[in-house]
């Protein structure tokens, strides 16, 4: 076995386990800082919807807008279709 598995340290941890703890650390207080930053960008974005309201833009409507920018064009070609099938058969 070697020494840093078996090494203990004063507070009754073995070596390899406070590396891990460490390293353990490292990710978490990434993960929370990239959370922070996360908050912060949502809030950036409520600012832009807010002042796109206070211009008279729909904001719904750009929301809807935004989500459709992010998807595959043949996915949104094969759901209008679809929508207009539906709203045809039912006098729409």
């Amino acid at each position: 076995m070697s020494n840093q598995a078996t090494d203990i340290d004063s507070g009754g941890q073995s070596e390899s386990y406070r590396v891990t703890a460490g390293e353990l650390r490292q990710f978490i207080e990434r993960f929370e800082r990239l959370d922070a930053e996360k908050k912060d960008l949502a809030e950036q974005q409520k600012e832009v919807m807010a002042e796109a309201k206070a211009r008279g833009y729909d904001t719904k409507v750009m929301r809807k807008i935004v989500a459709l920018r992010k998807r595959d064009k043949d996915d949104i070609a094969e759901e209008e279709a679809v929508l207009d099938m539906y709203k045809s058969a039912l006098g729409m």
